[in-house]
């Protein structure tokens, strides 16, 4: 069965013909669903086609990868395409860079996905241009590709203004499509043709090893590049093709000097699990590249001129290394040649190591999990295993009361690390922290018990801390003391005690919803369209929020059996004054 046969199946689901009219919108939701990993609200959300799409099927905003993703499908059986998708392609990054004339003629999907992709902007978020195809390119296709990115790369290195594009067809699709099916472990198994390479092997420390000088060109035949899935050991992800060094690569290789790439290049890290040579073929279990990432992906944003490339190389040193502990000090110690985010590696810092241990004393069957991609022991109890990018969150949510700053790692772990890691955080704080963002995710399922609204489901990746700050609030409000900060402990503690965690959650996520309808409902500006994105990540919506428990709290006796219900909140919510602090300024 072909790509294009699974897919024509799969969206025959309800999901896809009650939401979608058409097998090409049907499409792109499906590439949306399987291969960003987009759930059902956010789908629907980011799907701009339609009239007036203005050559845009889909946009979605990546705030973990600090990427926007402009997707442009072509649902095909069979044969080839020719450039005219590229043409639209290009049509929709002309219209891009002028946002505020494409928010007065674009339709009502695409304005308010536009606002949202404004605010990315003015974060300095990367743009990815993804046309996604069951087909493949003509050759006169292929061309336009490659012209159309030596082109972006040419008006980054001269503007401000950061993009590449990325062809999915079939073959590709295919194996995206495999690899998310292993998700949850993904593994990935690769044989890589010597043939073509310079190559030396040898037993170093009891390890094999292979040295080889690698062609480019093969490079991008490397599986996980884009989607990340290659890098999981490595302790961090791409940074983009803006930063100074993936410049300087991109400048090499596009220019007269790249058979001096070799010597140019430190060289690419990488390791497995299982290595064997047959022949000249080499066949890796496991493979992972720990050092690498942004070169690779730089590479990849260059795919077409790369492919014509000869006699250049880029060094490659691949070990077999099964023990974890191995691996992981090789990642990080084989990342130091150029600059290095604080974010990605205060997983070394005291402060943060401290934080770990005492949680580990304080719950012996807890885990805190300090670095990315890290798992937790499988005898560890997963209700006492913290994320260290989690905690971020929760800390600038609840302490902070900045929940609109949670939806990213960057302002977390670089502007604000000071103020949020400072102090020795008690344990059980921490415990608490996790304990109500349990229970707030519970509530963010596909069950959806609150009924909340279709709009703030689809933004499940940062609007559940808006919740927990909501939470803090009941007890601030509560206790008329809406300018400090309760203890996230005590807080639970004392939920517990009468039996109204659930009930204070479904108060917090009810309000919030109420706040979210409250704004939407606001008369907008001329030629303004209400974000509900741009709402949840401006510092405004706090007032709403805080709005809306009040109001919830004084209608409360008047609902059927609110009453009984009113008074227990009153016993349950009070605090002491010894129980609240100023909140830590993140702003």
């Amino acid at each position: 069965m072909t790509i294009y046969d699974k897919i024509k199946e799969q969206i025959q689901a309800d999901f896809f013909k009650q939401n979608f009219p058409n097998d090409g919108q049907r499409f792109v939701a499906w590439y949306l669903r399987n291969i960003h990993m987009r759930d059902m609200n956010e789908t629907r959300d980011d799907i701009t086609d339609g009239a007036d799409d203005k050559q845009i099927d889909a946009i979605v905003i990546d705030n973990d990868k600090s990427i926007i993703y402009i997707i442009q499908g072509k649902f095909i059986s069979g044969g080839i395409v020719d450039a005219e998708p590229l043409r639209e392609v290009l049509a929709s990054w002309m219209q891009l860079r002028d946002l505020e004339r494409l928010q007065v003629v674009g339709n009502t999907r695409l304005q308010r996905k536009l606002s949202e992709v404004a605010q990315a902007l003015d974060d300095d978020y990367e743009i990815c241009f993804e046309l996604i195809t069951t087909s493949k390119l003509t050759d006169a296709a292929k061309n336009d590709l490659e012209t159309f990115q030596i082109e972006l790369a040419k008006i980054s290195e001269n503007e401000d203004w950061n993009a590449t594009i990325t062809l999915v067809d079939e073959s590709e699709l295919t194996r995206r499509y495999e690899l998310a099916l292993e998700t949850d472990n993904p593994s990935i198994n690769y044989t890589l043709d010597l043939s073509d390479c310079k190559y030396m092997t040898e037993t170093i420390a009891g390890t094999q090893v292979v040295i080889a000088a690698v062609p480019l060109k093969d490079c991008i035949s490397f599986p996980g590049i884009k989607d990340g899935s290659l890098f999981q050991k490595n302790v961090r992800q791409s940074l983009g093709t803006s930063n100074a060094v993936n410049k300087g690569i991109r400048q090499t290789i596009l220019g007269d000097k790249h058979k001096d790439f070799f010597f140019f290049h430190n060289g690419i890290t990488a390791i497995c699990n299982k290595m064997e040579i047959n022949g000249t073929k080499m066949r890796m279990h496991g493979f992972s590249v720990v050092n690498g990432c942004q070169s690779l992906n730089t590479i990849l944003s260059c795919s077409e001129p790369v492919k014509k490339l000869e006699d250049t190389y880029v060094m490659f040193r691949f070990y077999e290394i099964p023990q974890r502990e191995r691996a992981d000090r090789i990642s990080i110690n084989t990342n130091s040649q150029s600059a290095v985010k604080p974010r990605d590696l205060r997983s070394n810092d005291k402060r943060v190591l401290n934080l770990k241990r005492s949680f580990e004393l304080k719950y012996p069957t807890g885990y805190f999990i300090t670095k990315r991609g890290e798992l937790a022991p499988a005898n560890k109890d997963k209700n006492f295993q913290i994320d260290l990018s989690d905690f971020g969150k929760y800390l600038i949510a609840w302490h902070s009361q900045r929940p609109n700053i949670s939806y990213g790692e960057t302002k977390i772990f670089d502007k604000y690390f000071e103020i949020l890691f400072k102090r020795d955080y008690k344990p059980d704080n921490a415990q608490a922290l996790n304990t109500w963002m349990k229970e707030v995710l519970k509530i963010w399922s596909d069950k959806n018990p609150l009924s909340l609204n279709r709009t703030l489901l689809a933004m499940k990746a940062y609007a559940p801390y808006h919740h927990l700050y909501a939470i803090s609030m009941c007890f601030s409000i509560s206790n008329n003391m809406a300018d400090r900060v309760p203890s996230p402990h005590v807080c639970i503690e004392k939920a517990k005690q009468h039996g109204l965690v659930e009930e204070i959650v479904k108060i917090s996520g009810l309000s919030l919803n109420m706040a979210l309808e409250a704004a939407a409902n606001e008369v907008q500006p001329q030629n303004r369209v209400f974000s509900p994105q741009n709402w949840i990540k401006a510092k405004t919506c706090l007032a709403g929020i805080n709005f809306a428990i009040r109001n919830y709290f004084q209608m409360l006796p008047m609902m059927p059996g609110g009453q009984q219900v009113s008074q227990k909140l009153k016993e349950g919510l009070v605090l002491g004054q010894e129980d609240f602090e100023y909140r830590w300024a993140a702003d």
